[in-house]
């Protein structure tokens, strides 16, 4: 039969995961840092979800789907309920967003015998990548926030307890990405109260593109946020803070 239904631009999604939570029926999920739809069955055709959607990347088209299936979005609705209760959606296990608790320790010192510590993670959410995570996701409230260059993990050996610890940790590489982490960014600022922002980049021209997008969405947002910059070089050296 034909009817109207939803259409996703995936060039045009910045994976903010607004629409996935609109729609009332679980027709969109996120897949690979996309939305997408699932089942045409799942889709009522209302359009619920398309006033959400930032970047107006959905749009509706009138084309050959199955017909809208009430009971199969019952049933498809109660599996979504049975998914881990800190996710925001099913679908992906990748794109699972959760928060991470982490007990409040010391950090450990080297031990006078000279053997190894065993260093411990400060990664205090799940996804990690900028393209990944939903704007939406409560771990942003009232977090002191650090956008990363991944390199900077490989290059500086102490990341987690100099600068991960007591914060909530996004990285990407925009060259790597090719895309501009502004709108994302930008997003994150509006919907939280951050506490703080650090940047965490490379000394390589590249890395201009991450600090980039931060000062632009830090403007658009319109709030007052403190913010810093910090520069590593190859050599896993600090070269300005």
């Amino acid at each position: 039969m034909k009817r109207n239904i939803v259409k996703i631009d995936e060039e045009k999604c910045t994976g903010c995961g607004l629409c996935v939570d609109a729609c009332h029926e679980g027709a969109l999920q996120m897949v690979n840092g996309k939305a997408k739809l699932v089942s045409d069955s799942y889709c009522d055709g209302l359009g619920a979800c398309l006033p959400d959607c930032p970047a107006g990347a959905i749009t509706m088209e009138e084309r050959e789907a199955d017909a809208f299936d009430e009971e199969a979005v019952k049933k498809h609705m109660e599996s979504q309920k049975a998914c881990a209760p800190k996710t925001l959606a099913c679908g992906c296990p990748g794109t699972h967003a959760m928060a991470i608790e982490r007990k409040e320790e010391a950090v450990p010192a080297p031990s006078e015998a000279g053997q190894a510590v065993r260093s411990v993670s400060q990664l205090r959410q799940w996804p990690c990548q900028i393209k990944l995570v939903p704007v939406n996701a409560p771990y942003f409230d009232d977090a002191h926030l650090l956008v990363a260059a991944d390199c900077t993990a490989y290059a500086y050996a102490d990341i987690h307890k100099d600068y991960m610890r007591n914060k909530i940790t996004i990285i990407g590489c925009p060259k790597l990405d090719d895309i501009d982490y502004t709108e994302k960014l930008t997003g994150i600022l509006k919907s939280h109260d951050l506490k703080s922002v650090t940047v965490l980049r490379m000394e390589v021209p590249c890395c201009s593109g991450i600090v980039h997008s931060v000062k632009k969405a830090l403007i658009n947002s319109g709030k007052m946020i403190p913010w810093r910059i910090v520069t590593v070089t190859t050599a896993g050296e600090i070269a300005e803070e």
